[in-house]
Order: structure tokens, then sequence, then C-alpha cells
């Protein structure tokens, strides 16, 4: 009998333990809180010519804002259920931080101190942004390295200053920067003649010429001094999430590399192609990973398109922003730009 009890305590004592060394339940995952509350909800910068703008009307567009509404086709069919909201640059990290938002689109470059000082993952890079140089035409500057001994309007305090010092440096070559408050200040100086180049990220340049006296007047030169690669943003502790992402991205990308666009994605279900087959879910059963049906991937191109179209519609040809693809081509074109299979 003494046995016995000894031994329903014991089991008492065994099963408080276990159940104090116990997790909490776990907070329900950001794709079932997406889910639950009807649209994606996503970070951008606001008014970032290219990248996020809106008209007079309120509706947003650009690359950014772009990839959220791919996001939005890939969970619900419906590129319109995504819902941006701006946040100020010191913001940005910590409102995703503090779970306000489902993610940050872009507009933050990846840095070590920002991906593992906070409770937060870069997922990819969507655009791979750099420090280059803008010139005036008529100067038949070819490179960044005719630029040694020549005037260069650069912002002063900020990371530019410091590459440009370091790139001349590197090369024994002089430089002449000419140091203004704001970047604003620094382009109206250039614009003014007072410089031969102003140097910042290349996204900002192109931006700039279009407002500028004569667009047509300026070239963009193809060096990048620095680079500044950006991507979408998540919270960790979610890895779904995380590659639900990651992966609409991949779509995009792996969907340019195959052909397969908004204009042909219908026809492209009957290809012969297993890569396209397995990517737009007419074969096999690839979206149970990211909790999404077989057909994630054809819902993004059909709404959205392939990574090219993303790119050519907001920044490219298609833009008044007339971009080179330059490292954001795909890898098989000289780009960096590539996907793992759907497989």
């Amino acid at each position: 009998m003494i046995l016995l009890r000894l031994i329903a305590v014991a089991a008492v004592f065994l099963l408080g333990a276990a159940r104090a060394g116990e997790q909490p339940p776990a907070r329900p995952g950001v794709l079932d809180e997406v889910r639950k509350r009807g649209y994606v909800s996503c970070g951008i910068a606001g008014d970032s010519p290219g990248f996020s703008q809106h008209d007079d009307k309120g509706e947003w567009s650009g690359f950014d804002v772009d990839f959220c509404r791919a996001l939005a086709a890939a969970v619900f069919d419906d590129p319109s259920r995504a819902r941006f909201t701006v946040l100020p640059a010191k913001e940005r990290l910590s409102t995703l931080e503090a779970g306000w938002v489902d993610l940050l689109a872009g507009g933050v470059a990846w840095t070590e101190a920002r991906d593992t000082s906070r409770g937060l993952l870069y997922v990819a890079v969507s655009f791979h942004d750099g420090q280059g140089f803008m010139t005036r035409a008529q100067k038949s500057v070819a490179s960044a390295k005719e630029l040694a001994d020549r005037s260069i309007c650069v912002q002063e305090g900020t990371v530019y200053e410091l590459d440009l010092a370091e790139y001349f440096g590197a090369r024994d070559a002089a430089v002449k920067p000419q140091l203004f408050p704001t970047f604003e200040a620094a382009a109206k100086a250039y614009d003014a003649g007072q410089c031969e180049a102003l140097t910042a990220d290349l996204s900002l340049l192109h931006a700039l010429r279009t407002k500028l006296s004569g667009p047509s007047e300026h070239a963009i030169l193809p060096d990048m001094v620095a680079k500044a690669p950006r991507g979408p943003i998540v919270r960790q502790g979610d890895d779904q999430w995380f590659s639900l992402v990651r992966w609409t991205l991949f779509a995009m990308i792996e969907a340019e590399e195959l052909g397969v666009s908004a204009v042909n994605v219908d026809r492209m279900l009957k290809s012969e192609s297993s890569n396209i087959r397995r990517l737009l879910g007419v074969d096999g059963e690839f979206g149970g990973g990211l909790g999404l049906p077989a057909n994630w991937a054809y819902r993004i191109v059909r709404h959205v398109g392939n990574y090219g179209d993303l790119f050519e519609r907001n920044l490219g040809r298609g833009s008044p922003y007339a971009m080179e693809r330059r490292l954001n081509a795909l890898w098989s074109n000289g780009g960096l730009m590539f996907a793992p299979a759907v497989r």
C-alpha cells in the first residue's frame, strides 16, 4: 500500500514538473492573423519615387507596393487586399518589431546590425541598390575613376561621404567633395552647376534626374562604388511567414526566367515544361509548406506579373526613371537575381 502511494506521489510530481516546463500556447502565426483580418498590412516608406507613391486619388503604386500586392495575391487571390502604412525612416523597424505591420516591403538597406540586433529578419534582396554618380552628359565621363580631381556634391555626415573618400583613397586619387547638409541641398547645387557630379544611391539619382532642368542632359555612370541591398523584412519567430514572403519574391524571379508573365500565364498552364507546370501548380503540391494552395505562384503572376514586369513597370523603361537593370538583371543576363526552383 505504501509503495502504491509513493508511486502515485511520484507520478503527480513528475506530471507537475512536466507542466511547469511547458511553453505557453503559441501565438497565432502571421498568416493566420492575416487571413482572419482579411488583408496584408504592409509598411512602406511613403512618397519614394518608383517604390511607393500615391496619386491625386490616393492610389498607391511602385515597386514595394506591387510586392505587397503580390503577397496579397498569393494569400487571397486578390491583390487589392494589401493595406499600406507610411512609416518615417526612424520608426520603420521599431513599428514592425512591435507588430503593427506584417512586413516592411523595402526602403531599409540590409546591414549586419539591422539584421542581428533586433527581432527582425531580412527575407531576401528584392532590389540591389548602391552608391553611384550622376554627371552632365556633355562632360563625356565614362566611369567614376574619371571623377578624380573633380568637384562632387555630397550630403555631409552620411555614408555617401565616407564611401566617396574610401573609393578614391583606395585608388590613390584625389577627390574634391563639396559638402551640403541635406541631399536636397546637394542636388540643388549640382543642378546649379556648382559641382561636376552628384553622388548618392542610384535609386535617388534616377528619381532626381526626372526633376532636373533638362533630364536628358544628365547621365548616371555605370559604376556602383558601394552596395545597399534592400528587400522585405519580417519579425523573427514565424518561419512559415518568413518563407511565404521569401517565396513570393522567388516565384516572381523564377517566372521571369521561365518566360511566364501576366500576359501569357493562362496559356502557360498548358505548357509541357515541367518547371513551368510545377511553378503554376499544374503538377505537384508545392504550396502546402507555405500554407497556400498549389496555384499560389499562378495567382502572383496573373495579378501582378513576374519580377521583370515589376521592375520595368515601376523603375525601368515603362517608368519615368528609365533605370537599367544592372545587378537586378537575372543571373543568366549578368545580374544577381536568381531563385531556387519550385520542386
